[in-house]
């Protein structure tokens, strides 16, 4: 494996050649930029001209894979005080020094109840554990007002922590909705409770799985793509 440079369109590009057992030139595009798979037959010149037969498709790439960084780097939260927590949409600012109560909201400040030189992973598991109850609350208030519309009746209501999905629902009644959902607005959060109580009556996204949600969340399209193009909350 080697790190080599290219002119594509108009500016050099940095890549890693790696020599590999296959008939063509492949190329990977992820955050740790371009890779090059190439057979051994493949000359630098062939592979030059291959890269140039594809400069705006990697340059396009490679821009959308440092626009997708930049975004996640904006949303990571700083876990001390001054750090900003996404709540319900708005932001809360961290405050920490209080040590004799539990993490609380005053205004727009959530006071988390650590002293201040607490290490960024207990102030993080603080928060955690302080948002899990508040999303139960949250929730259940929710599903109590979109259940009866709806004429389900949940069996059981349950947090997840699913890395990639928002909420569930199985046939046995138990709904599973993602804590994390507690960063958004309360519309896109409803979303989310009528769409997992809609899989009680229909187990399926079919045209009469979503007119069941439309009844109760007419705008149910533009809600759904704004979560799906919002970047969500980094806690690392």
């Amino acid at each position: 494996m080697s790190e080599r440079q290219a002119l594509l369109a108009g500016g050099l590009v940095a890549y890693r050649l790696e020599r590999a057992r296959r008939r063509s030139i492949g190329f990977t595009i992820g955050p740790e930029g371009l890779r090059v798979r190439a057979p051994g037959w493949a000359t630098l010149a062939v592979i030059e001209t291959a890269l140039r037969d594809k400069q705006h498709w990697i340059v396009r790439k490679l821009a959308d894979v440092r626009e997708r960084e930049a975004r996640q780097n904006a949303a990571r939260i700083v876990w001390a005080s001054g750090g900003v927590l996404p709540w319900l949409g708005q932001a809360l600012t961290l405050r920490l020094g209080n040590t004799h109560r539990a993490p609380c909201i005053a205004g727009s400040v959530l006071e988390v109840g650590l002293p201040a030189e607490a290490p960024f992973e207990t102030v993080r598991a603080r928060v955690q554990a302080w948002m899990q109850r508040e999303a139960r609350l949250h929730f259940a208030a929710r599903v109590a007002h979109y259940a009866p519309q709806l004429t389900v009746q949940p069996a059981r209501l349950m947090l997840t922590s699913a890395a990639t999905r928002w909420g569930s629902a199985s046939a046995s009644g138990v709904v599973r909705l993602n804590w994390r959902l507690l960063h958004y607005r309360p519309a896109l959060i409803d979303y989310v409770v009528a769409h997992e109580l809609a899989h009680l009556r229909e187990m399926n996204h079919g045209p009469r799985f979503w007119a069941i949600v439309e009844s109760v969340v007419p705008d149910h399209a533009r809600l759904r793509r704004e979560l799906r193009e919002s970047t969500a909350p980094q806690w690392q």
